[in-house]
């Protein structure tokens, strides 16, 4: 009898392997618009019709809107055709990508990143519910994790792509790829991902994965978004938002590599394309290392160990400390991030995964988006180095929670 709610092949890794690849590809390539725009667009405003200082609130447009919308999204897919609606919203992220191709001005542009932060709410969430769904709790790790692996590789080669088309063709001719590229994507999924509809439910199986929900719902699945939120916070939030002044203030805007003066932005810029890459590395990796080890929470910290190492040797501020403590951040970056995604998936019973991780990547949203903000806020009381120092103990915290959990 397959486990109930969920989908009846579930456990057979060939199946899991054939939702992974165009679930995969389709997110991959959904971003090529997204993460094109963050590069591109501060030095091509005017080529996109607006002033600098508008920038800004459209780059986080879409993270805001997604506070609204993960919820949502989250009962969607526990309630309606998951191919669908996944298929769906790579077609609106598409549309959206677009609409930066074909339109100029703030209004147009700001439309577009509504639509692209309603497309992705529904890109991310369906995507891991469905690879959630379609593991077993033994493998979860693994597909999860690989499934991350496909995103980081978006998220790092969308700038570098946006950047190498938007010099040679455009900035209007680099989105207008982008726009091709996500509907690529779209037909990938539309014509390779077979339905992953659940199961019939046994109500007898359903009580007992309700009474397990109900008992593991507690501290595990609390800690778990917590581990997101707090990843997305001291990562995506501060770093990010950061590592160009700690690379300006220590080595200044030039810094002679061979001869030949390197850009303060080109290195930041290098520095946080590694930061994706080995995050893309790391996710599958400690993905599957929980599945062999059995206790997950373990694993995870092990994963916050070196953010914390990390962290700590950013807030040094030397050239060597950078050096070292940016891989170290990337790899509590990405592992982390799948490891909590994967917990959602084995602590909630299959009906409430996608609600769930609709709840977790709202945190996840909300941290990286207030990150920046309290950053710079506390910059006039700590600097630089104590706001690492700070991200270094926020991280030394989750570790002890994570220790106990698995000690449990």
């Amino acid at each position: 009898m397959p486990p109930t709610g969920v989908w009846m092949t579930r456990n057979r890794a060939p199946s899991a392997l054939r939702i992974l690849v165009p679930v995969g590809l389709g997110t991959c390539l959904s971003l090529a618009g997204d993460a094109s725009l963050y590069a591109v667009l501060p030095t091509h405003a005017d080529a996109a019709g607006v002033t600098v200082a508008a920038v800004g609130i459209l780059l986080s447009a879409n993270r805001i809107v997604r506070l609204v919308l993960n919820g949502p999204a989250g009962v969607a897919y526990g309630r309606y055709s998951r191919r669908r609606l996944f298929v769906a919203a790579l077609l609106i992220g598409a549309f959206s990508t677009a609409v930066y191709a074909l339109t100029r001005g703030f209004w147009p542009l700001l439309a577009g990143r509504l639509l692209w932060g309603l497309a992705w709410a529904g890109i991310w969430i369906g995507g891991n519910t469905i690879m959630a769904e379609v593991s077993d709790e033994g493998a979860r790790g693994r597909w999860v994790g690989l499934y991350h692996g496909f995103f980081f590789l978006g998220a790092a080669g969308g700038p570098f792509l946006g950047g190498l088309l938007t010099d040679g063709i455009g900035y209007h001719g680099a989105m207008g790829v982008a726009a091709g590229l996500t509907l690529v994507g779209a037909f990938i999924a539309l014509a390779c991902l077979p339905d992953v509809e659940r199961a019939d439910p046994f109500p007898s199986a359903r009580a007992r994965g309700l009474r397990r929900a109900i008992r593991d719902l507690g501290p595990g699945a609390a800690a778990a978004v917590a581990l997101h939120g707090v990843n997305r916070l001291v990562v995506s939030g501060v770093l990010t938002s950061t590592l160009g002044l700690l690379l300006q203030e220590e080595v200044g805007r030039h810094l002679q590599i061979a001869g030949r003066a390197v850009g303060v932005a080109t290195l930041t810029g290098s520095g946080l394309g590694l930061s994706t890459l080995l995050g893309m590395a790391s996710a599958p990796m400690l993905g599957a290392l929980s599945d062999r080890v059995g206790n997950r929470w373990n694993v995870v910290a092990g994963g916050l160990a070196p953010g914390v190492a990390g962290f700590a040797l950013l807030a040094l501020g030397a050239p060597w400390s950078i050096l070292a403590g940016i891989p170290l951040t990337a790899i509590a970056s990405g592992g982390n991030m799948s490891l909590s995604t994967t917990l959602i998936g084995d602590l909630c019973e299959a009906a409430q995964e996608s609600g769930q991780l609709g709840v977790l990547f709202t945190v996840g949203d909300l941290a990286s988006a207030i990150g920046p903000p309290v950053a710079y806020a506390l910059m006039p009381l700590v600097g630089i180095r104590g706001n690492y120092l700070l991200s270094a103990g926020v991280l030394a915290s989750m570790l002890c929670v994570a220790l106990w959990l698995g000690s449990r």
